[in-house]
């Protein structure tokens, strides 16, 4: 039957089976400073937090480690827009750093819509306790899972993949190279 959620807006009931790809897949919540790492179980259910990541720092290069060992299926980037809809630069880098992915990784990078995940993030984490200081090292990571979560709940829902695709950049023998300027 499901649950009621909204207008005429569904969620499956437990252990109700949705149209979700089998498949892991990588979140990832680009910031100035950090990159917030998440991955989820192979059935595609439950997103969970990996790491945080200095970004410029061979942070592409982890990314593209964790897609081949996990042998995912896809990276899922959050782009930032605005309560209006629009891009800013904040969108306009998270898509560039899409796009230097794309050419590190041989699986589709998507984006997907990230309004306030960021901010929830922070939200969840005081809530719980955490406080800024201890809460910086973690809130990325937060903000990556909300991003997955999301991506995962809405193919869930409508039957297909979230989010635009990017690129598919395929890599001879499927590996992404570990070298090359962040």
């Amino acid at each position: 039957m499901g649950i009621l959620v909204g207008p005429r807006t569904r969620c499956p009931d437990v252990g109700e089976a949705g149209p979700v790809r089998r498949g892991v897949r990588v979140g990832v919540d680009v910031g100035s400073v950090r990159v917030g790492v998440a991955t989820c179980d192979p059935e595609g259910l439950i997103a969970t937090p990996v790491e945080t990541l200095q970004r410029g720092r061979g942070d592409l290069e982890a990314i593209g480690r964790l897609v081949a060992d996990r042998e995912a299926l896809e990276v899922v980037v959050g782009l930032p827009t605005t309560l209006a809809g629009r891009h800013g630069s904040a969108a306009e880098a998270a898509e560039g750093y899409a796009e230097a992915l794309a050419a590190r990784v041989g699986v589709p990078i998507r984006l997907v819509d990230e309004r306030l995940s960021t901010v929830g993030a922070a939200r969840d984490l005081r809530s719980s306790g955490v406080g800024s200081r201890k809460g910086r090292s973690v809130i990325d990571q937060a903000a990556a899972v909300i991003i997955l979560q999301g991506a995962l709940d809405s193919e869930r829902l409508s039957g297909t993949a979230p989010g635009r695709v990017v690129a598919h950049a395929a890599h001879p023998g499927g590996q992404p190279p570990t070298s090359g300027a962040t």
